[in-house]
């Protein structure tokens, strides 16, 4: 049944910006073509306009955003106490589109991008919250899920035959991080399918511009995953276990725990953006390493060298391509004004491209001293809560398929996902043990 409401949010966040962005472009507004290139699935058309804005550091004056490729000014901006990823409208339409705004929000699911989700809540709520769940997602705590992990990897290699090409996407990207993920949150292993379908289903709630058809699959999917996750919650309450979830549902600070809707939205971030994410940073890194014998042969001979050789991935082919942020207050930024309401795009594959940062920016190094300086997994209050977990993941993944398949070949059929924010791939076949002429 058609929504009033739903019809208003997708209007607003989808097909009013995509509209407006399309007509900018044709234009010959970068923003705009930066969105347009995004469409296309080339990186390339996308590499093209990242160089274009970089001629026009710190920011690029864009009729609807500034936006930036500026390694420096991304980190300032992420950390500005008054750049916040909440809604807020500009003083000029602040009256109708406020009030617009939260009457269509009114009855919106639980997401990614919608509070308390902790990519979109500030301060203090934003404190207090993410201080009780960074006790469950330490270093630490990651640690204890490597072996595991490695088990894992290893028992998926094990069911692929080395003598038939296979589609690594599907048969190890995906279900590795699944099923540490489905671990992470104490999901029975009969429910782990649904699971991976509710992630795959949810991804594109963190894209802008969706057609009506994919807005209303993608509320459709995290309706469902709410309802499963308040039963499942329900479960772990009666007999909790040893899984990450099950500490959160436990967790307080003062006294004071997270509430349903905080734990729900904990979990489902967990699945849509620590889940989804992972599974490009796999993928992006069996390609470019596919790509470049040099640098395997150099992680072969010198094996200490795979936490730096995932940051480098994370570095050239960022799993998330871009993060925005409004203006809470009129501000500064590098240099640059900014009023209330205004929107600034973060582009963090540029940003990660940087030359006066990354010397020779284009080049994959697994050896680059400063790789880890990447911004991949944002910057300042917001920076990824799950990025212990995703180093390791992408160590032990793409270690583990090299270590067994060192000759892997990328073959033809490769298609990257179509989704604009998340970048990996939705199809890799290779061959993992090619023939030797």
């Amino acid at each position: 049944m058609l929504s009033p409401r739903a019809f208003a949010r997708w209007s607003l966040g989808h097909a009013l910006p995509r509209t407006l962005l399309r007509r900018a472009a044709k234009d010959g507004d970068l923003h705009g073509r930066m969105f347009v290139a995004t469409q296309t699935g080339r990186p390339e058309a996308l590499e093209e306009v990242l160089g274009e804005l970089r001629k026009h550091r710190p920011f690029y004056r864009g009729k609807y955003a500034a936006v930036t490729v500026d390694n420096a000014a991304v980190r300032e901006l992420l950390s500005h106490p008054d750049a916040g990823a909440m809604f807020v409208a500009d003083d000029a339409v602040a009256g109708p589109m406020a009030r617009l705004q939260t009457w269509a929000m009114a009855d919106v699911p639980l997401g990614p991008l919608t509070p308390p989700s902790l990519l979109v809540t500030e301060p203090p709520d934003h404190t207090r919250y993410r201080k009780l769940v960074s006790r469950v997602f330490s270093v630490r705590a990651v640690e204890r899920l490597r072996d595991r992990t490695q088990e894992i990897a290893d028992a998926l290699l094990d069911r692929l035959d080395p003598t038939e090409p296979v589609d690594l996407v599907s048969t190890y990207c995906s279900l590795l991080p699944v099923t540490v993920i489905a671990e992470i949150l104490g999901v029975p292993e009969r429910d782990r399918d649904q699971v991976l379908r509710f992630g795959a289903a949810a991804a594109p709630s963190l894209d802008l511009g969706l057609s009506w058809r994919q807005f209303r699959q993608v509320e459709s999917a995290l309706r469902e995953f709410d309802d499963w996750l308040r039963a499942h919650l329900d479960g772990l309450r009666r007999g909790p276990g040893d899984d990450l979830l099950s500490q959160l549902v436990t967790a307080q600070e003062d006294g004071v725990g997270l509430t349903d809707a905080e734990l729900r939205s904990t979990a489902g971030l967990v699945l849509a953006a620590g889940f989804e994410t992972t599974v490009n940073l796999l993928g992006n890194g069996i390609s470019l390493l596919a790509g470049h014998p040099d640098q395997r042969k150099l992680l072969a001979d010198s094996p200490e060298l795979w936490p730096n050789a995932v940051d480098e991935v994370l570095r050239l082919d960022p799993p998330v391509l871009l993060t925005g942020r409004m203006a809470g207050a009129d501000l500064e930024v590098a240099g640059t004004r900014v009023r209330r309401g205004g929107v600034m795009v973060a582009l963090l594959a540029g940003a990660n491209r940087d030359p006066a940062v990354f010397p020779e920016p284009e080049r994959f190094d697994v050896t680059r001293e400063n790789a880890r300086e990447h911004v991949s997994f944002s910057a300042g209050r917001h920076y990824c809560l799950g990025a212990a977990l995703a180093r390791m993941e992408g160590e032990v993944g793409l270690r583990t398929v090299f270590d067994r398949f060192p000759d892997l070949r990328v073959e033809r059929g490769v298609v990257r996902r179509p989704t604009r924010i998340l970048r990996g791939y939705e199809l890799l076949p290779v061959t993992l043990r090619p023939e030797v002429p």
